[in-house]
């Protein structure tokens, strides 16, 4: 997916307008409008700035990111878990898993 395709998917899931995009980014509408057509490329800057405003990834909005749009608490919870030692991360992703785990296994059986 393009990243034009990508920002103005992001905006809309968002119910935004370019026009709150645009205030929210710091970028004009009409430059926000070019991107999403793939008139122009947004610089590095540009891109960083729409990708705050979109609360993603700079590589998601390229197109490189995982295929999730994540907000900023997850994402500061997800750096955290990456800072612990190995011990005790492998300890916490084994907690989640079988949260999860228990999870799709009540939700397959519907109770």
């Amino acid at each position: 997916m393009n990243t034009g395709k990508i920002i103005s998917d992001l905006r809309e899931k968002k119910g935004w307008v370019q026009k709150d995009l645009a205030e929210k980014s710091g970028i004009s509408r009409v430059m926000i409008g070019k991107y999403e057509r793939d008139e122009a490329v947004p610089s590095i800057e540009a891109a960083k700035k729409i990708a705050q405003a979109l609360e993603v990834s700079l590589d998601y909005l390229a197109g490189e990111g995982v295929n999730a749009t994540f907000d900023k608490r997850t994402v500061k919870r997800l750096q955290q878990i990456d800072s612990l030692n190995e011990e005790d991360k492998t300890h916490l992703l084994a907690i989640i898993d079988a949260f999860l785990r228990n999870a799709n296994t009540r939700k397959e059986y519907g109770s």
